[in-house]
């Protein structure tokens, strides 16, 4: 505060649990009908575009088709980080034919995907901390592991533009003689 010259001190894990808390108020309010959010401005201050974070949704189904391999690479797009040690908020692990995810939202329940082959055998939800089952689901809806993500075709367009911008700039300096 400057007019003091008091230096007031930032925690960190107050950050992680806003985060936290937008994951789950962002998840709610694009699932659910009966949802009001009270909140500060700066606490929903520059959301992501919830088209993009709808968009990269994955509900997984028992008995669904789907490659594990095909299931981990859409985590990643999805922000979620691999770590078979230090699991966590939006992490992930793999371990054989099952794959654990804890939503970037949630800090005491995690979801357990088990195939079989290429298909989806079982899904249940389950204690991190111990790995006790809570119970067994027939669908999963993942959310993006953070707030901020885009879509793959939305990068690409984006990258593309970015490429074209930064030939007519190279392609200036080169015509006015002001590129070494």
């Amino acid at each position: 505060i400057p007019s003091s010259d008091t230096y007031v001190e930032k925690d960190s894990s107050i950050n992680e649990e806003i985060e936290r808390l937008r994951l789950s108020t962002t998840s709610s309010l694009l699932t659910r009908r009966d949802v009001i959010v009270v909140a500060s401005v700066s606490c929903i201050y520059g959301l992501a575009s919830p088209v993009d974070f709808l968009e990269m949704l994955l509900t997984v189904k028992t008995g669904q088709v789907l490659a594990r391999e095909a299931l981990l690479l859409k985590l990643v797009d999805m922000l979620y980080e691999r770590n078979d040690v230090d699991f966590g908020r939006g992490k992930f692990r793999v371990r054989g034919d099952t794959v654990e995810i804890q939503a970037g939202s949630e800090d005491d329940v995690a979801i357990r995907i088990e195939f079989f082959g290429d298909e989806v055998d079982r899904i249940s939800r389950f204690d991190p901390l111990t790995g006790h089952t809570h119970e067994q689901l027939s669908v999963a809806t993942l959310f993006p592991a953070k707030q901020f993500v885009t879509p793959a075709d939305k990068l690409q367009l984006a990258m593309r533009s970015i490429r074209v911008e930064l030939d007519e700039r190279v392609a200036w300096f080169e015509r006015n003689g002001k590129l070494l």
